[in-house]
């Protein structure tokens, strides 16, 4: 079975045609993935005549899920051409993710996290950690009652603490910034001093981070090109339908 980190999604899936599945240009191939709970349906990119490209869905839990390879094709029925199973699995990003969600509030943690501060990883490996962890948090499954400011909500922004946006600028992780900013208590971070009376925005002015400070001052700031560029998520309901813009293919989640 092939595999793929669950909670990220979007890594490139290659489907070889075998010679008798090779077919006409009026077919299209698609892809279904069915979980425990949820179900994905990825439309496919024609690479040559026996290739065929897909994005893989960010799944909600680690397991071996079904995949089925089906044909369309107007005015025949839908005929599955192949099936094979899939396994997501766990992965670092997500693990990470998931330890900084449960750490908005919790100044212990949060303070500890300072010291990747000292490391000053290169910029390849913040932009690359930046994504990965961006996209983790995009498919973890917060609480309804989540805020980037942690649960006690009795806090006034006039009470010194770190917060999550201090630990994505601090890092100058602008994607995962971006996120932060559209969950509670994005926006009112940006007005918390830490112990040292540094602000989300200030950090970023200090740093010299100018696409980070323009992304937490301007009132009408789009989403980083770097990722808007890689897919766009609409979601209705118990449905979401991903476009993955580089690939030009689509994706159909529903739950099972």
């Amino acid at each position: 079975p092939s595999s793929c980190p669950f909670c990220q999604g979007d890594s490139v899936i290659t489907v070889q045609l075998t010679e008798e599945d090779k077919v006409g240009d009026d077919v299209v191939f698609y892809l279904v993935f069915t979980g425990s709970t949820v179900q994905h349906c990825t439309s496919t990119r024609k690479i040559n005549p026996g290739s065929l490209e897909t994005i893989s869905p960010g799944h909600d839990c680690c397991e071996t899920v079904k995949v089925a390879l089906c044909a369309s094709r107007e005015g025949h029925p839908v005929l599955v051409v192949a099936e094979e199973s899939f396994q997501f699995v766990q992965d670092e990003a997500y693990d990470a993710a998931q330890f900084l969600a449960t750490c908005a509030g919790n100044q212990q943690a949060l303070n500890f996290t300072r010291f990747l501060d000292r490391s000053r990883p290169p910029a390849a490996d913040v932009d690359f950690l930046d994504e990965k962890v961006a996209l983790a948090f995009r498919h973890l499954k917060l609480p309804a009652e989540w805020n980037v400011l942690g649960a006690d909500q009795s806090l006034t922004e006039n009470v010194p603490r770190e917060t999550l946006m201090h630990f994505a600028v601090r890092l100058g992780l602008l994607r995962l910034t971006w996120f932060l900013l559209q969950q509670p208590g994005g926006r009112g971070a940006l007005s918390i001093h830490n112990n040292e009376g540094a602000t989300p925005v200030s950090l970023a002015l200090e740093r010299g981070y100018q696409k980070l400070h323009q992304l937490l001052t301007e009132e009408e700031a789009r989403e980083p090109d770097s990722w808007s560029t890689l897919s766009h998520t609409v979601h209705s309901g118990d449905y979401s339908v991903k476009h993955h813009r580089g690939l030009d293919v689509y994706m159909l989640t529903a739950e099972a």
